[in-house]
């Protein structure tokens, strides 16, 4: 678990995105200290209004890189100007806010609550089906707040979902340490039969995401896996399966429990059973043990799977794990993998959005985005934006169909239909007349 420090500068929308982030890290049972000399982790969201901003931007940016181990920049000037950090020579992670809370976790699990109890935030809900896991990564603290996997009974869990979707839920996020997992402390392989009876035994329109799954639970019901998310149109095509190394050493040393070979059958399990579908993946660069050929594994393992999500976290030591005894790689050659990692991870995402425009897609709108845009979710849970929102009368919870108009790297730009149609109509009638 990390100790955060965050600050915010700008509009009303970059305190309400550095909320939600925050929001996030403590469900994940991080927790804020006073400054950043006492921090694992900084955050700083950025504004970009004028030059003397900017200027003021990147002087902090560079304050905190000195003050604290590691450093994540995000907001607009993230955004519109990531290359800026780079170029002053500061040493921070450059990325979307939404990506911010999986950064900040060091490639540990999710942590929850004891009494983790369903949630509904807007038209999420979200709903803790288990609590612990059955690794024990040598780099991760949490399995020490968390002991190992507890698995409630389906039925207790279908219940909560139903009452999530009753109460106005829209999407259910499906969260725990390690939901591959669910049901292995008695001695049953419960996910699949989970999710099957989520999307046939509840009424009503809703979608489902499915939160993170070790390769190591996932490889073992994969085929079942894959065949209920085929099935059922509820379930997002979306799996969030952290490999961490392309190097068999390292995931050795990592005590990953899986190989790299299980994770490539993961990949193509998936792709047998859908025809399309979001593969999402955690990658730590520079752990103790990682050479120059186990890092150009993991970037070869990342340009043969191309995954549409990618989480990069530089290593850090957390007190009492067995990395930490370690004799750990150099800042800059940390620094170095990350940036190496990072830039060809925006490739292989922006080449995913890029592929979308012209499509059309049917989209769940979630949540309000920045000015009066919303931010939706297709079928393969890739993130669509759709600007003027009010005039095309969407708020959080329609479902509409989209036409995809252009990207920004991680999400992409879209018109619903129908106003796409009456716009086609208006210029013909302008032609006649």
């Amino acid at each position: 678990m990390a100790r955060y420090h965050i600050e915010t500068y700008g509009c009303t929308s970059n305190r309400g995105e550095s909320r939600e982030i925050e929001r996030r890290l403590r469900d994940a049972g991080h927790h804020e200290v006073e400054g950043p000399a006492d921090a694992d982790v900084a955050i700083l969201n950025t504004c970009t209004v004028v030059e003397k901003t900017e200027r003021n931007m990147l002087r902090r940016a560079e304050e905190l890189a000195d003050e604290t181990a590691d450093l994540i920049v995000t907001g607009c000037m993230a955004l519109a100007q990531g290359g800026e950090f780079a170029d002053a020579d500061v040493d921070a992670q450059v990325l979307h806010w939404d990506d911010v809370p999986e950064a900040v976790t060091n490639g540990e699990c999710p942590t929850t609550t004891p009494d983790a109890e369903p949630i509904l935030d807007g038209v999420v809900g979200i709903l803790p089906i288990a609590r612990g896991c059955m690794s024990n990564c040598s780099y991760c603290i949490t399995k020490q707040a968390t002991g190992r996997v507890d698995s409630p009974p389906v039925e207790a869990n279908v219940e909560k979902a139903r009452a999530l979707v009753h109460a106005g839920a829209k999407e259910i996020r499906i969260t725990g340490q390690d939901t591959g997992v669910y049901g292995w402390d008695n001695g049953e392989r419960k996910l699949p039969e989970l999710l099957e009876r989520i999307a046939t035994d509840i009424e009503g329109d809703f979608r489902v995401r499915v939160g993170m799954a070790n390769p190591g639970g996932v490889h073992g019901i994969r085929e079942e896996l894959a065949a209920v998310f085929a099935e059922h149109d509820e379930i997002y095509n979306f799996l969030h399966a952290p490999v961490q190394s392309g190097s068999d050493d390292v995931l050795e040393d990592m005590r990953r429990q899986h190989e790299v070979s299980q994770y490539l059958d993961i990949v193509e399990t998936f792709d047998d059973y859908l025809d399309e579908w979001t593969l999402s993946t955690d990658f730590i660069v520079g752990f103790p043990t990682e050479d120059d050929e186990d890092h150009e594994q993991s970037m070869d393992l990342l340009r043969e799977t191309r995954p549409e999500k990618i989480n990069v976290t530089r290593f850090s030591k957390r007190p009492g794990t067995d990395a930490a005894d370690m004799k750990g790689l150099g800042g800059q050659t940390k620094k170095d993998r990350s940036k190496a990692m990072t830039d060809l991870k925006m490739d292989v995402v922006a080449a995913a959005y890029e592929s979308m425009v012209g499509t059309r897609r049917d989209v769940l709108v979630v949540e309000e985005g920045t000015g009066d845009s919303v931010k939706c979710y297709d079928g393969s849970y890739r993130q669509v934006i759709v600007q003027n929102a009010t005039d095309h009368g969407l708020e959080p919870g329609d479902f509409a169909t989209v036409e995809v108009t252009g990207h920004q790297t991680v999400y992409a730009f879209a018109e619903p239909v129908a106003s796409l149609a009456a716009e086609d109509d208006d210029r013909a009638s302008t032609t006649a007349d």
